[in-house]
């Protein structure tokens, strides 16, 4: 479960990293802010997620996530993504904040399973991570947060996870059961962001 967890998370931390670099420089902030951003993007909701199955958050043990960081923003600045015309941005935001939803998803609900909580947990753990650091992000920018106005944002977290809970369940664990769940929770994701994708509101 190991290599799948790293892949994944990393994977996630890069495109979180991305996500968070993007409203920074929308923003026009200065450096420093740009890196708290991202840094919170990419870590907030695993840090969540570790204290509530009391766990030591991984960024204070494993330098890893923080070379991805660094590595990710520094390629950033060195292709001069902020400098490309908005819709190029809107786009390229959508794409990496898509993957990091996806792929967090995946690792938080490896470790629900890794700890043996049922499927609410396994959901619950997988929504916090996919989700915390993006509601970290948007709340420091001031900006109403994705997982209020994007009804398939949350529901794909909710839906990875509980095929995942359903393969483990039915003996099917394994890397090629992450990615090609990985693949269809994107493919969603992206596809509901397309078409505009909406549950059901109170009131209509």
């Amino acid at each position: 479960m190991q290599l799948q967890f790293d892949v994944l998370f990393l994977i996630g931390t890069a495109a979180f990293t991305i996500s968070g670099y993007l409203v920074g420089a929308t923003k026009r902030f200065d450096v420093l802010g740009v890196v708290i951003l991202a840094l919170l993007t990419a870590i907030g909701g695993g840090m969540i997620r570790d204290v509530l199955v009391d766990r030591v958050p991984r960024i204070f043990l494993d330098a890893g996530p923080l070379y991805t960081i660094f590595a990710t923003l520094l390629v950033a600045w060195a292709i001069k993504l902020h400098q490309r015309n908005r819709g190029l941005l809107y786009k390229i935001f959508i794409v990496a904040d898509s993957i990091g939803l996806v792929a967090f998803s995946i690792a938080g609900a490896q470790i629900g399973l890794d700890v043996g909580l049922n499927l609410f947990g396994v959901a619950f753990l997988a929504f916090v991570t996919a989700v915390g650091g993006g509601l970290v992000r948007d709340m420091m920018v001031n900006d109403v947060p994705f997982i209020l106005h994007e009804d398939f944002y949350g529901t794909v977290a909710i839906l990875v996870a509980a095929l995942l809970y359903a393969a483990a369940q039915s003996g099917w664990r394994g890397l090629w059961v992450e990615w090609i769940l990985f693949t269809v929770g994107l493919g969603l994701r992206l596809v509901a962001h397309l078409r505009d994708f909406r549950l059901p509101r109170v009131g209509h």
